[in-house]
């Protein structure tokens, strides 16, 4: 087998053009470097494939035989290339995917939005809650998710394995109470609690140089839709611990500010699960290689 197709193309140029010069400008290579191409090629075969004059050269019956085939296979392989470059434009389908309420009505609203531009044959179709989504009894091919997912028989595709919460309150919060000096004080803190399930995640945990820290919160308001936590948060109505990936535009902007920023806030990696991977078709596969590179940007 030939080490490489640039070989091939040499050899067809050198056929077509019968001059090493006129060949050796064309590729901007040296005639040398044409003339050794053809010698490796002509070794690999054991045969001859040109006969050289002082002035130019002419394929012999082999060679003629062998480039007809080589200007096929090229021709091929050409074409495969083509077709792999407007891939987006053959993917089609309609997608229906379940997306957490704050993720998918912020950074994934937008994200959808160019994916959608990318591939304009697909459709999509979305639940937007942070209640649990049955994969097995709903019409979803898949959900994107924080956290395991409980059940172990789905397939867990990571997104942003190193997402994590951060615990964080607007500037005006901050301006009327003063900062929690650490996770302990934020027993002295009006907390905003998530639910999910019917329960309330109001044990936050956080870690410092191997030692791990659990603090039980309260506030005067909870809710189980994480959008609505987020906005208490910007509207100042007390401290929020939520996904990185939430609040990081609020953080960038100051429209909320990060806190007790020595610990470590609970890990939180987004995954895209699915319920089987036979179920990973091309749409599937597109997608999440775009969020993989948009969310990692």
């Amino acid at each position: 087998m030939l080490k490489g197709l640039q070989d091939l193309q040499i050899l067809l140029e050198t056929a077509r053009q019968g001059s090493l010069s006129n060949v050796a400008r064309s590729m901007d290579m040296t005639p040398a470097a044409i003339s050794a191409a053809i010698k490796r090629v002509e070794q690999q075969l054991g045969t001859v494939l040109f006969v050289r004059s002082t002035r130019n050269l002419r394929l012999t019956p082999q060679g003629e035989q062998y480039l007809q085939q080589c200007e096929q296979a090229l021709t091929t392989l050409a074409n495969a290339e083509a077709q792999l470059h407007s891939q987006h434009t053959r993917l089609q389908g309609q997608l229906h995917l379940s997306l957490p309420s704050d993720l998918g009505r912020h950074q994934f609203m937008r994200l959808l939005d160019e994916f959608l531009q990318l591939y304009p044959q697909v459709s999509l179709k979305l639940q937007v809650s942070d209640h649990l989504s049955n994969l097995y009894r709903q019409p979803l091919d898949l959900l994107i998710r924080y956290g395991v997912p409980a059940d172990s028989s789905l397939i867990s595709l990571p997104l942003v394995s190193d997402n994590c919460r951060v615990l964080c309150a607007s500037p005006d919060y901050i301006a009327r109470h003063g900062k929690p000096d650490s996770p302990l004080a934020l027993s002295e803190h009006n907390c905003l609690c998530f639910m999910l399930a019917d329960r309330l995640h109001n044990r936050w945990q956080f870690s410092r140089d191997g030692e791990v820290l659990r603090v039980e919160v309260s506030g005067d308001r909870s809710a189980d839709d994480g959008e609505m936590v987020h906005r208490w948060a910007l509207a100042g109505a007390g401290i929020a611990y939520k996904s990185h990936l939430d609040v990081r535009d609020d953080l960038a902007a100051g429209r909320l500010l990060p806190l007790c920023q020595d610990w470590q806030g609970e890990a939180a990696p987004l995954n895209m699960l699915v319920p089987d991977r036979r179920q990973l078709s091309p749409l599937i596969k597109a997608l999440r290689q775009f969020l993989l590179q948009r969310l990692h940007h």
